[in-house]
């Protein structure tokens, strides 16, 4: 029996078959709608099926990516070799204490997460209702908006590193910085995340993430496929400016293009490749540091094999 059987024969002995996806396209997964296909991709439901994934593969040196919702992923057309580990609404349950304690999976995403605290009457988590994505991919790039910022609301998030290796680690633990942590640092996954908010008024609560909701329509292409702001902020200046400034709006490689409603978003226009939105990363980049000296940095992620040109 080949490695390769091996391997999907143990491989369904930790997940049923209808949580077992094979040659599944990178493009249904992701918020850009790009990518390739990827050869597994499993939906866990526990922290132990996390665990004994990441050892299975470590087993028969299978490569393996953990991700989300996706939306801060650029997947390279050629797909990804190895298997992916999708943190979804399988893996995102939330539990709420009476004293504004807050205990929520990874998968979980930021808007449902939201809910639940507004619900509950806490307050101090308006910012994250329109976060795209998922709480795991928050705490790990210490997600923000509208002044709010994760660090403000984390107590502690449970790891796992690429041994299988599981961890709490206190807010200070987790070193958080713009848009950084040490998850990101050590190359950790967050499995869960303990937050502490206050007792708010409910009306107010929802009136706050109406309120941000309504800025982000008005400011950001929400209509256009996208990986959200593709570039850091950088030291004394913004990106959108920058892009702006330098007469990049709306400019296009393929259907890969600079959003014409905020510069600081690059959008899929429909059937933009990655080698299209990676072209034009690199084009928005060199441009910008040419005109005023400032090297934009991506905040999307990357993940499979790209062109070196």
């Amino acid at each position: 029996m080949k490695d390769t059987d091996l391997f999907e024969k143990e491989l369904n002995e930790i997940f049923s078959s209808d949580r077992i996806l094979k040659n599944e396209p990178m493009s249904r997964h992701t918020s850009l709608r790009i990518g390739g296909n990827t050869d597994y991709m499993v939906f866990p439901a526990t922290i132990d099926e996390i665990r004994l994934t990441i050892k299975l593969c470590r087993k028969y040196d299978m490569p393996y990516y953990i991700m989300g919702n996706g939306s801060n992923l650029l997947v390279s057309d050629s797909g990804y070799r190895g298997l992916i580990i999708k943190l979804s609404d399988r893996f995102s349950n939330i539990s709420v204490e009476e004293d504004g304690t807050v205990l929520a999976q990874a998968g979980v995403l930021m808007s449902k997460l939201s809910n639940v605290i507004a619900a509950n009457s806490l307050t101090g988590f308006e910012f994250g209702a329109g976060i795209p994505g998922t709480l795991g991919g928050a705490v790990a790039m210490n997600a923000g908006a509208y002044g709010g910022e994760m660090q403000q609301v984390v107590i502690s998030a449970t790891v796992i590193d690429g041994d299988g290796n599981i961890r709490t680690l206190s807010n200070k633990e987790l070193e958080f910085g713009y848009r950084s942590s040490v998850i990101q640092k050590k190359d950790l996954c967050v499995l869960e995340a303990t937050l502490k908010l206050n007792k708010g008024d409910k009306r107010q609560i929802l009136d706050k993430i109406r309120e941000l909701n309504h800025l982000r329509q008005l400011k950001q292409p929400l209509d256009k496929f996208s990986a959200g702001s593709t570039f850091k902020r950088p030291e004394g200046h913004f990106a959108g400016k920058l892009i702006s400034d330098a007469g990049l709006r709306g400019f296009q490689i393929g259907d890969a293009a600079v959003s014409e409603k905020h510069c600081g978003f690059l959008v899929n226009k429909g059937n933009a490749t990655a080698g299209d939105f990676m072209k034009l990363i690199k084009e928005v980049t060199r441009i910008v540091n040419e005109k005023y000296g400032v090297l934009l940095e991506p905040e999307v992620k990357f993940l499979g094999t790209f062109d070196s040109d």
